[in-house]
């Protein structure tokens, strides 16, 4: 099953490159917090300063999955995709 999630996970990379219209900036934030946790693991350094406001929301955003599985992360980001493929359609 871990071979299979694999596969959907990069097909999911490659879908998301099709969408028509560009996704909101929570579905974005959602798109790499859960693209993060599922490749790299938990969030880690220190949180950007007051000015980097992209750099703070992102770090945000993956460290809410701080603990959440690689494999859960997958499940979520491919969800994810899959749900902005059907609004895009």
């Amino acid at each position: 099953m871990a071979e299979d999630l694999k596969a959907r996970f990069e097909q999911a990379q490659k879908d998301v490159e099709t969408l028509s219209s560009r996704p909101s900036n929570d579905d974005l934030l959602g798109l790499y917090a859960h693209f993060k946790q599922a490749t790299a693991g938990d969030v880690e350094g220190k949180r950007p300063g007051m000015t980097d406001f992209k750099g703070r929301a992102k770090y945000d955003a993956w460290s809410k999955l701080k603990g959440t599985s690689a494999d859960d992360a997958m499940e979520g980001y491919i969800n994810k995709v899959n749900s902005l493929l059907d609004a895009d359609s």
